[in-house]
């Protein structure tokens, strides 16, 4: 019992340090005079990514290779399935507004580049420049359409950053940082230790924690962001929150967890994990390419499949 209290209690570290870090980061940016546009794409991109990062990193330093691309690869497909599923479920998205295809096949795109990856048996450091070199063509990418949509925004209302207020004083800036700063890597590491016990003891193999007790902690933000857009009704949000996640996840986790050391692939993810985080991923086409509306019995349908997919990892 001790050290599922302690699991949890590194994850909530982890999700408060990362919440902490954001706001620091973004409000120091905008004091010092960097643009909301570029906050936006970068500092609160990689913040809210944080979480996720540390436990990849903190996991091959510890030996545990299957937390870490577990993590990752349970982390997207329960963004689809879980974070989308239940919002749905509970209001409905109205997905056909969204113009969300370029996206959303670059989310495949990143997909397809990760598994061709994967299949040559280990990420190694060249594997992780491949991606990273990925995510900087897409933040390119990214940041080119939003400048122009900026400008072409002439009387749009001043810029909004997550996390951002422009009256926070100094210390509080500075308070937010540390916290972030020290509780991450505190919070990975509790995390870790205690996952990496509860695999051995209930004889459940690494990757398996990795693609469902892990991957389901990191991927409550998400939800949380996920159902109060649904709840406001502001669908593009709910969507451009997972299709970003999930590229920042494939593309800067693995691609800088690389880096830190190799990160090989177990055969189980070559034969199922990797081909239902594409099949989840594929499922999103009819709400995003024929506008269709994510309505609470595809949500019905999205939770179920999540439900089945982890009983058939726990079987």
């Amino acid at each position: 019992m001790m050290v599922w209290l302690l699991a949890g209690l590194g994850l909530v570290i982890l999700l408060l340090a990362g919440d902490a870090l954001v706001k620091g980061a973004a409000n120091l940016a905008l004091r010092i005079g960097v643009p909301a546009l570029i906050v936006g794409l970068t500092i609160v991109a990689f913040g809210t990514s944080a979480p996720e990062l540390l436990i990849s990193v903190q996991a091959i330093l510890a030996d545990a290779p299957g937390i870490a691309l577990g993590n990752v690869v349970g982390s997207n497909t329960a963004n689809i399935l879980l974070v989308l599923g239940i919002p749905a479920l509970m209001a409905g998205l109205q997905t056909s507004e969204c113009e969300t295809r370029k996206s959303y096949f670059l989310m495949l795109g990143a997909s397809v580049l990760f598994i061709g990856l994967a299949f040559t048996g280990t990420f190694t450091w060249w594997s992780g420049l491949i991606l990273l070199a990925a995510l900087a063509l897409i933040l390119g990418d990214n940041f080119r359409d939003a400048r122009a949509h900026r400008y072409a925004a002439i009387a749009a209302e001043p810029e909004e950053v997550e996390g951002a207020d422009p009256d926070m004083p100094r210390w509080k800036i500075g308070l937010f940082l540390a916290l972030g700063l020290v509780g991450l890597p505190l919070g990975a590491d509790i995390l870790i230790d205690n996952a990496t016990v509860i695999a051995r003891t209930y004889g459940v193999s690494e990757t398996v924690i990795g693609l469902t007790l892990i991957a389901l902690g990191t991927s409550l933000p998400e939800l949380a962001t996920t159902v109060m857009a649904a709840l406001r009704r502001q669908a593009d949000v709910a969507l451009g929150n997972v299709i970003g996640s999930n590229m920042f996840n494939l593309l800067a986790i693995i691609g800088i967890t690389a880096l830190v050391g190799d990160v090989p692939v177990a055969p189980e993810f070559l034969r199922v994990d990797l081909w239902v985080m594409l099949a989840a991923s594929l499922a999103l086409a009819p709400f995003v390419l024929f506008r269709m509306n994510l309505t609470r019995p595809w949500g019905v349908a999205l939770t179920a499949a999540y439900v089945a997919y982890v009983l058939s990892l726990l079987h």
